[in-house]
């Protein structure tokens, strides 16, 4: 062969590659018009969990639009963040955005009134610091439930009332908070009737994590049964979802599914992040070389767990009525530092650069 067949040769195929390349380029283009809701537009609302400074970032603005139709605000609308002090509320962060959500159309979930977390002191002591009586308690998460509900309502579609009252300790019903110490279990009913009053047209969710792990799935059911059997408006169960790329199983979400459904209410994914890590690893924890940075293998089990787990929520479409994501990207999330000092997680769809990750790709492609 001489060299001018050789040069023609490479030249074809030089030609071929770039034609190739450029037909994908464009489907890629086209594919990239749509975002997490388009894809699922026929399945449920996709939200994220964002602050307020996102909101003013403009690329994690523009990634926020194109592929969320749901807003829940991270922290801004916790007890603490919004009603530090009793005759006090500071409305800045969740104004802003459930103001951006109004503005884009965007559906929002209210997050949340009541928990044993990131509650004000003052809530619970008088002004000597002694503990309030649970007439005095009850009356003060009136008054913020009917504030904070009133003063959204017709913006906010649905509410996480009450969030992680069951114990972690399977020994035990309700956790030993001081809302239980103070009311006894009084003080789940009571949100759910304040909010109810304050909003009806609100959908009202008991909200909590380990929703799927049959001894916990229990208890929340059993607490969720005895609520709607009284007659308190709880209407719909929200499974936080913080997972990780080794559990829960398909078939274990799929049964805790079914069984909060059985009761006639909703379910949504509320705070859906997959982990790399797992908690209960000791090597992990103590930080070893396999446990630092988003391996290829971490990678493709973690494409993998994700597209396990929204083919199990396609399949539940009729039950579920909305997935979110806790957090927006790789570049901030909430188990950065948590719970190991110093350890990044990379547990959303989108890396630090707000690009897609190939676990994106597994949950639009079906």
């Amino acid at each position: 062969m001489n060299a001018n067949s050789k040069t023609g040769q490479f030249l074809t195929f030089f030609l071929l590659v770039l034609f190739l390349s450029n037909n994908l380029s464009a489907q890629q283009l086209k594919e990239d018009k749509k975002g997490l809701k388009d894809y699922y537009k026929n399945f449920f609302p996709i939200g994220v969990a964002v602050t307020p400074r996102q909101l003013t970032d403009s690329g994690q603005r523009a990634l926020i639009l194109k592929h969320f139709n749901s807003l829940t605000a991270e922290n801004a609308m916790k007890m603490g963040p919004i009603h530090p002090e009793e005759n006090r509320y500071d409305w800045t962060g969740a104004d802003a955005i459930v103001n951006f959500a109004v503005a884009n159309g965007l559906k929002v979930r209210g997050h949340n009134l009541c928990w044993h977390t990131q509650a004000p002191r003052w809530m619970f002591t008088d002004s000597s610091g002694k503990q309030v009586t649970k007439e005095v308690l009850l009356a003060r998460l009136k008054a913020h439930i009917q504030t904070v509900v009133g003063r959204y309502k017709g913006k906010i579609y649905a509410w996480d009332v009450v969030n992680e009252a069951i114990s972690d300790n399977p020994k035990e019903f309700l956790r030993n908070s001081l809302w239980y110490k103070i009311c006894g279990e009084d003080f789940i009913a009571k949100a759910f009737e304040y909010a109810h009053e304050a909003d009806p047209k609100a959908v009202l969710f008991y909200n909590d994590y380990n929703t799927e792990y049959p001894e916990k799935r229990q208890r929340i059911f059993n607490l969720l049964k005895k609520l709607r059997d009284a007659g308190v408006p709880v209407h719909a169960v929200g499974l936080q979802g913080h997972w990780s790329i080794k559990d829960p199983s398909q078939a274990m979400i799929k049964q805790a599914i079914d069984q909060y459904a059985s009761l006639g209410i909703k379910v949504q994914v509320t705070e859906l992040d997959v982990s790399v890590y797992t908690d209960g690893n000791i090597a992990e924890q103590a930080g070893s070389a396999g446990a630092t940075g988003f391996t290829k293998e971490l990678q493709q089990q973690q494409d993998e767990q994700y597209g396990k787990f929204f083919q199990t929520f396609r399949e539940n479409k009729g039950v579920l009525t909305g997935i979110t994501f806790w957090n927006l990207s790789d570049r901030y999330t909430w188990l950065d530092n948590f719970p190991v000092r110093g350890r990044k997680n990379y547990p959303l769809l989108f890396d630090k650069d707000l690009q897609p990750k190939s676990a994106y790709w597994n949950v639009i492609k079906f």
